[in-house]
């Protein structure tokens, strides 16, 4: 184990029973997101590469408040089965194994849990079902403060003055310039430039390095306010599903 391991599956029960002893790990962060067509220039697991690697940096910023639990990397992607190698789940069975995930960290004493999404397919179902968690939550564990927000949402003003083009759209020049960023071994130069279209040619790591560093930026601050006793109002960063990757 590292000085600063963020990832919870990593822990042995010892390590992680002694962190909540000294106070530590009062915060998780769940990454969801899916795996699913990025055109034919990027891999289909970017959505949650992207949202987990945002988790990952989240959290060594705060260690050792914060921890990272286990992604949930199957998404609601019934609206891209037509191309093949999507993985989707029904939103119902989706719901229910996040929901159980959150509640076994609240039930161990985790106050703050933020479901950092990366997908959006996911965002009009939890936006249905969140309120009702949040009152839950809060009967059974009246400090818990349990939120959803998707990593975009939190850094769009940044984010729209990076891009010229929608922000994040799907698999054009915000999602290809942050897989420039992080990952550009999930890039296939040659099919981005033969494919019809072309805005993901805008991309460059440059670009993709200032809106990581927004959304990372911006989840830390929104955690501190979480860690500050800020229960948000969900409906602050509600945006159209039809701007999301």
């Amino acid at each position: 184990m590292t000085d600063k391991e963020v990832r919870v599956e990593k822990l042995t029960r010892r390590e992680f029973r002694e962190a909540l002893g000294r106070g530590e790990y009062q915060t998780a962060i769940v990454p969801t997101g899916a795996i699913e067509q990025h055109l034919e220039h990027l891999a289909m697991g970017h959505d949650i590469a992207q949202s987990t690697a945002i988790a990952e940096e989240v959290a060594r910023r705060l260690h050792p408040n914060v921890i990272v639990a286990v992604p949930m990397s199957v998404g609601i992607s019934e609206h891209h089965m037509i191309h093949p190698g999507t993985v989707t789940a029904k939103p119902g069975s989706w719901l229910s194994v996040l929901f159980d995930s959150v509640e076994s960290l609240v039930r161990h004493g985790i106050k703050n849990v933020l479901i950092l999404n990366g997908h959006g397919g996911n965002e009009m179902p939890v936006y249905g079902m969140i309120r009702q968690w949040q009152l839950f939550f809060q009967s059974s564990h009246p400090e818990s403060n349990v939120q959803f927000q998707s990593y975009w949402n939190l850094s769009r003003e940044d984010a729209e003055a990076i891009c010229d083009a929608r922000v994040p759209g799907h698999a054009g020049e915000y999602e290809t310039s942050t897989a420039h960023a992080l990952f550009p071994e999930s890039i296939r130069e040659d099919a981005m430039k033969d494919q019809d279209d072309k805005q993901p040619l805008d991309a460059t790591a440059e670009k993709g390095k200032k809106l990581v560093e927004a959304a990372v930026s911006r989840t830390v601050t929104y955690l501190e306010e979480m860690m500050a006793g800020d229960h948000h109002d969900i409906q602050r960063h509600v945006f159209s599903a039809e701007s999301a990757p």
